[in-house]
């Protein structure tokens, strides 16, 4: 082997490695899960409820608004210390109706604000029942919640609970999947939610470092919303996480309540969470830049610059352009005639494959109940053929024998067999968008649900992220498109 050949080949083995990382980050967040039993803020907790304003944005609501104020007023808190400010973004609908009927139906607690310019994003329109809010001294908290959304009876108590800390600034609560009549697609998004809230913010509360208060239940103290500005950034798409991150910054923890539950609406269609997804996608790349000066800076008063937290932070923000890497370098190998490429390939899926087994099985106990409604959702997150080139890297002898011997492959047929396996990591997002735009035509509704088993769920989150470097590096418009809502959520 000649120099260059050398040089490229360890090259490939880098490239190989990389892919690597966001994997052994994942499982190294949920390893830090159970220590939440010991490392948690429940020590200095206590029975404490200050008046809380309850801001609602809200565009074209009216088939979802009137549940959740319902809801919220017969929430286990004191009425006399909760109001609910509805802001209404200049709604072409009936939502100016339902919120003046609520507002005389609940006389002194509920507040109809209205936008007459709307369009503008969320948090403009919260910033405008904001500097309402904080014009006079009632407010001791502030509920940033989504129009849609269910809050569970005790939830709000269980949040405020962690106020009574003064080092705590805002506190977040577990957002499922709520529909009353879920799909596939609403099962697949029951089943992330596990995942990326009850089970991961867990582990950053044993971290110290929280990335993002849920967007619908988000609970601040007043003091930090003065510390923070007292209004929320315009400039991102993602502007509950740039609080998160302001919040810590400023010196104030974050806490994740898991057992304060919130029911919300999630997207039925892949394009309808392409468009929800490729906001938050965006957002994140933005808050990367923004925050840059923050990334792996160890520092005192936070622990958002702790190298755990950013190999974690951006495992995810990166997966796609590693998974291209990993693409790249198993590809390379294999054109290179490399001893190398069969055991990198497999040493990719083997520990893909055994991280994936065990965050499933964790993910599972922690919300048995999700689980149980999505399990069929969780074994196949990510993808059936992903599962089949597992076994295609568990058992090697599936292209030896059953390829070559049983199906008669000649060499060449067998050659882009193996190149379409050693490259399906980046190929499932291209299956992804192939989903998204088979959605749109005439046997789309037939046909997307099992091309999305079989690309898997996973990568179409991948995808999205893949789709928002894009965005990013062209500079799109910043459109907040918000998701539909039909009035699904269960109530009961």
């Amino acid at each position: 082997m000649d120099t260059l050949e050398t040089i490229v080949t360890w090259l490939c083995v880098v490239f190989v490695a990389t892919g690597a990382v966001p994997v052994v980050a994942g499982a190294y967040q949920f390893l830090v899960i159970p220590f939440h039993g010991l490392r948690n803020h429940y020590g200095r907790t206590a029975p404490y409820f200050p008046r809380v304003a309850v801001v609602v944005p809200a565009w074209n609501e009216g088939a979802v608004i009137a549940a959740s104020i319902d809801r919220l007023m017969r929430l286990e808190y004191p009425p006399e210390s909760l109001r609910v400010y509805l802001v209404d973004d200049a709604s072409t609908d009936d939502t100016p109706d339902v919120a003046r009927a609520k507002e005389v139906e609940y006389p002194g607690r509920v507040v109809h604000l209205r936008r007459e310019k709307g369009g503008e994003g969320k948090a403009h329109t919260l910033n405008h029942g904001l500097r309402t809010i904080l014009a006079d001294d009632w407010m001791q908290a502030l509920l940033i919640m989504d129009a849609d959304v269910i809050y569970q009876p005790d939830s709000l108590r269980l949040m405020t609970r962690h106020l009574a800390d003064p080092e705590v600034g805002a506190v977040t609560a577990y957002i499922t999947e709520g529909s009353d009549d879920p799909n596939y697609m609403t099962r697949f998004i029951g089943y992330e939610y596990i995942a990326a809230q009850a089970a991961a913010r867990r582990a950053q509360n044993v971290m110290g470092a929280v990335a993002c208060l849920a967007g619908g239940a988000q609970l601040h103290s007043r003091e930090n919303l003065l510390a923070i500005g007292g209004e929320i950034d315009t400039t991102s798409l993602a502007e509950d996480t740039f609080t998160t991150l302001r919040t810590q910054i400023a010196g104030r923890r974050v806490v994740f309540e898991p057992h304060a539950i919130v029911l919300a609406e999630e997207p039925g269609t892949v394009g309808a969470l392409w468009k929800q997804r490729l906001r938050w996608s965006r957002g994140n790349v933005q808050i990367s830049r923004v925050f840059k000066h923050l990334w792996f800076r160890p520092r005192r008063q936070h622990n958002l610059g702790s190298i755990p937290f950013g190999l974690i932070w951006f495992a995810i923000l990166l997966l796609p352009a590693t998974m291209v890497l990993n693409t790249a370098g198993l590809v390379g190998l294999y054109l290179l005639d490399s001893d190398y490429a069969r055991t990198a390939f497999q040493a990719t899926w083997f520990l893909a494959g055994s991280t994936y087994v065990f965050l499933t099985a964790f993910t599972i106990m922690i919300d048995p109940a999700t689980g149980r409604r999505a399990w069929r959702e969780a074994v196949v997150f990510p993808g059936l053929v992903s599962l089949l080139v597992m076994t295609v890297a568990f058992a090697p002898e599936v292209i030896d024998t059953y390829a070559v011997g049983l199906l008669g492959f000649d060499p060449f047929t067998t050659t882009l067999w193996t190149l379409f396996v050693y490259s399906w990591i980046s190929l499932s997002m291209v299956g992804a968008w192939i989903a998204k735009r088979v959605e749109t035509t005439r046997l789309g509704r037939w046909l997307t649900p099992p091309l999305v088993y079989l690309v898997g769920y996973g990568p179409i989150l991948c995808a999205i992220t893949f789709d928002a470097y894009i965005k990013e590096y062209r500079g799109a418009a910043q459109v907040w498109d918000k998701t539909e809502k039909t009035g699904r959520v269960r109530t009961t």
